[in-house]
């Protein structure tokens, strides 16, 4: 028959002489159990516990288990029941004890949670230094002596509880019960293969023990129900006992065996239950009771293993069963956000709006769609904008602003694992900034275009004077546009700023300040119309009323100040009006023909007032304590100088021509007075001559008479008739000098004095002769009457080579007799007939032509002129009164 094992929280070894004095003093019994609490046997800290062999049947035994054992232990055998009958209990019950009864309610209670992790911690107890070592597995084991003797397994049985019911009053004790609730460090030992409990799942924690050895003792069996041990008879023979920290499989005593290892499970015919003592009130604070003493199945001091006094370690199977669980549902949740961000990628988030066009719940396609749509008038229609109190618009295609619906759509769809795609798509997105392209150069040139429209430049503060007095105006800032930000703004809000949109703006400050204008009209203005201004020029004094110095004063800005500026001319005439012949005019130099040749007539100096000189003199007495103000006369140069027609190149005649005078006196004198103002004309280089400008006008008061002129066709007379003539000459003077014709005419009748095709009328007012300098000289006009002709001569430097010539008349048409009735009519002889003829010239540089012209002209017939009716008609008779 083999030893049982001993519970773990077995009787210390140094509590012996405890256990003797207990049996003698008290009755040993079922009764005689430790607290439940202290001596319970916990099924996870004991793989096995073997009852001993015995004469008697095996009663079932009351198992109290720690709180905590929900589970059965698994076996091969059929399970056998927990606790001791309701009769055994009774019986149990009837039994003395120095504590008291164990209440079947407690016992069950205690049954049913006897698989708790903590309890199955406590159960560690510390080993005797004298232990013997552990046998090792598979050694034999010595046959047990006497185990016969029921007598000795009652005694060792009260032995073992009275020693643990006096350890509970030990202080050693407490340390013992705090290492309970500490897990064990030990490591897990291999499941056994002769344990059939699990073989799915190995033991947690194995451990080999070693049994005590038991002395025997006498004792008297203490009343049914009490379970009955076999003392060993022989210390020496010592069992290997396996532990285990759980439930093992219960297993009948017939299989246990004296010639093979003492293994013990707990699965075997439970022993019969010791009646326990009740455990004392606990105290507040954490629990400080020992572990229970137990004594064991046979007589003598049972040895637990060295290392139960450390703390059972949970598990560590359960842990990966706790991260095979997190990982699986993280992989869950990771698959439902992974899925739903995908299903919803193309999907815009419900509530999404842009520039205020709702594209919620839309896939991305229909949204870009939409949105091109809703803001196509937006993206093309002229966009107003503000600065200040200034309006104005500006077209966004020409500026280069576009509407990138695609971008903006792919802002918020599209896969992402981002934790705010799924957030919008379940609870509802947002507004949507647009997305635009811009053309940087179109923006630019834009952006200047709106500084200038909507820059309001500042007002310069100003003095002027007002009837003699000054009056001042204040400066206004002005503003203009940020250019940088409304660029950056306007790239930005285009689409969503509220219109007009308001373009950031800067205040402009006026180069003139107020306190310019102070400064200016105290120490400038109200000097300067204090009182009036005197001038003393050439030893004549003109005195300046303060209302001529005032109006010839203004006030000019230069550089942020106000400047004093005088109109020097104004005043000028000022002094001039208020003396006596105070200046001499300059004679110019002039052309003059002498010995029938052009000499220059050197001009002569005159003087005169510097207009400068005499303001920076009148304001410098206007505003300080002197008042007069000294000027000098200046000496001033001729318009025209000498050297400057000497170096005109006046030095040849380069054409000439004349025409014979008719016997009309009147009409000479209008010719002779005519050439007198043209002789001495000098035509610069590139300059226009006019025969109107320089012989009219044409007036009696000027020197013309009357004499013959034709109007409309009809010869009559009128004042400078004959003046024609100087048209003619002058014309054909310029044409042969390859000089250009700006402005001629020719007369409607050819008269025979004349060249075909190359003669000139005049009319003043309406036909003109003129030419242009095309050479890069002067030109100098020289003309006369005498010797039965007009005469013009022009004089310069021969540049022009000139070719002319004449066709043949065509057309000809000869003249009539026409009747003129008219009152002032003048009768004339048949004249030239009607022709057509063209004239042409040819200009020459150095031998190469440089241009060709020609001008086609028709003449009239010059017909006959009767004055009167026609023959054949009479004239109306005079009415007959009555």
């Amino acid at each position: 028959m083999t030893q049982g094992r001993q519970p773990d929280d077995a009787v210390d070894p140094t509590q012996g002489d405890a256990s003797e004095a207990a049996e003698a003093a008290e009755p040993s019994g079922p009764a005689a159990a430790a607290d439940p609490a202290e001596s319970a046997v916990t099924p996870e800290a004991t793989e096995a516990s073997e009852p001993a062999e015995s004469d008697e049947p095996d009663e079932p035994a009351e198992s109290v288990e720690p709180a905590g054992a929900s589970e059965p232990a698994e076996s091969d055998e059929p399970d056998e029941p927990d606790g001791a009958s309701e009769e055994q209990q009774a019986a149990d019950a009837n039994e003395p004890a120095d504590d008291g009864p164990v209440e079947p309610a407690e016992a069950t209670e205690r049954a049913e949670t006897s698989e708790s992790p903590a309890t199955a911690d406590v159960t560690g107890s510390e080993e005797p230094a004298d232990a013997p070592g552990p046998v090792e597995e598979g050694e034999p084991v010595a046959p047990a002596a006497a185990q016969t003797d029921p007598e000795a397994a009652s005694s060792a049985t009260s032995a073992g509880s009275v020693a643990g019911a006096e350890a509970e009053d030990l202080p050693e004790a407490t340390g013992v019960a705090d290492l309970a609730g500490q897990p064990d460090a030990d490591p897990a030992d291999p499941a056994d293969p002769a344990d059939p409990a699990d073989p799915a799942r190995p033991d947690p924690v194995d451990r080999e023990v070693r049994a005590a050895p038991v002395e025997p003792a006498d004792t008297d069996t203490l009343g049914e129900g009490v379970a009955q041990t076999e003392a060993t008879a022989e210390p020496a023979a010592e069992t290997p006992v396996r532990r285990s920290f759980r439930n093992a499989p219960a297993s009948s005593a017939g299989e246990a065996d004296a010639d093979d290892a003492t293994e013990v499970d707990l699965g075997a015919e439970p022993a019969p239950a010791t009646q326990q003592r009740p455990a004392a009130p606990a105290a507040p604070g954490p629990d400080r009771t020992p572990p229970a003493r137990s004594g064991g199945h046979a007589g003598g001091n049972a040895s637990a293993s060295p290392m139960d006094v450390f703390p059972e370690q949970e598990s560590s199977r359960r842990w990966p069963r706790v991260l095979a669980t997190v990982s699986a549902v993280v992989v869950v949740l990771g698959g439902l956000y992974v899925g739903a961000l995908w299903l919803w990628s193309d999907r815009v988030p419900p509530g999404s709006t842009v520039a205020g066009v709702d594209v919620g719940g839309l896939t991305a396609a229909s949204a870009v769609d939409h949105l091109a749509d809703s803001l196509s008038s937006v993206t093309t229609e002229p966009i107003a904008v503000a600065a200040g109190e200034k309006r104005t618009t500006f077209d966004p295609e020409a500026a280069g602003l576009a509407l990138d619906a695609e971008a903006t759509i792919d802002q918020v769809t599209g896969f992402g694992l981002e934790p705010a795609r799924l957030w919008h798509q379940i609870f509802g997105g947002a507004e949507i900034d647009p997305v635009s392209t811009i053309d940087d150069e179109a923006l630019d040139a834009t952006i200047a275009e709106l500084s200038d429209s909507l820059a309001t430049e500042p007002v310069d503060g100003t003095v002027a004077f007002v009837d003699a007095q000054p009056v001042s105006t204040g400066a206004t800032e002005g503003s203009a546009i940020d250019a940088e930000a409304s660029r950056e703004l306007l790239a930005e809000e285009w689409l969503t700023a509220a219109r007009p949109v308001e373009l950031p703006a800067q205040a402009t400050t006026a180069a003139i300040t107020t306190e310019e204008v102070e400064r200016v009209v105290e120490e400038v203005a109200r000097p300067l119309a204090g009182a009036p201004v005197t001038v003393v020029v050439d030893d004549q004094r003109a005195e300046l009323p303060v209302d001529v110095v005032t109006g010839a004063a203004s006030f000019v800005p230069n550089e942020g100040t106000l400047d004093l500026a005088m109109d020097g001319e104004a005043l000028v005439e000022a002094v001039l009006a208020r003396t006596t012949d105070l200046l001499t005019d300059a004679a110019d130099a002039r052309f003059a023909f002498e010995g029938d040749a052009p000499v220059v007539v050197p001009g002569e100096a005159g003087t005169t007032l510097d207009a400068a000189e005499l303001s920076e003199a009148v304001a410098a007495a206007g505003t300080g304590d002197d008042r007069t103000a000294r000027v000098e006369l200046v000496e001033t140069d001729p318009a025209r100088t000498t050297a400057e027609l000497e170096g005109l190149g006046v030095v040849e005649v380069v054409s000439e021509f004349s025409t014979a005078l008719t016997a009309h006196a009147d009409r000479t004198h209008n010719l002779t007075v005519g050439a007198g103002r043209v002789n001495g004309t000098l035509v610069r280089p590139d300059e226009v001559f006019s025969l109107t400008d320089v012989i009219g006008p044409i007036t009696a008061e000027t020197g013309y008479r009357q004499a013959g002129v034709v109007v409309n066709g009809v010869l009559t007379d009128g004042t400078g008739g004959g003046l024609s003539q100087m048209g003619t000459t002058v014309y054909n003077a310029s044409f042969l000098a390859g000089l250009e014709d700006v402005e001629h005419q020719p007369h409607s009748y050819y008269f025979s004095r004349y060249p075909e095709g190359r003669e000139a009328t005049i009319h003043e007012g309406v036909l003109d002769v003129k030419f242009r300098n095309t050479t890069p000289y002067g030109v100098l006009l020289q003309s006369w009457v005498g010797g039965g002709q007009l005469h013009v001569r022009i004089w310069s430097t021969e540049y022009w080579e000139v070719e002319s010539w004449t066709s043949g008349r065509s057309n000809v048409v000869s003249p009539k007799t026409v009747y003129n009735t008219r009152p002032d009519c003048i009768s004339q002889s048949a004249g030239n007939p009607g022709f057509t003829v063209t004239v042409g010239r040819r200009l020459l540089l150095d031998g190469e032509l440089q241009s060709e012209e020609t001008d086609t002209w028709s003449y009239r017939p010059q017909d006959a002129i009767v004055c009167g009716p026609a023959p054949g008609t009479r004239e109306a008779a005079p009415e007959e009164e009555g």
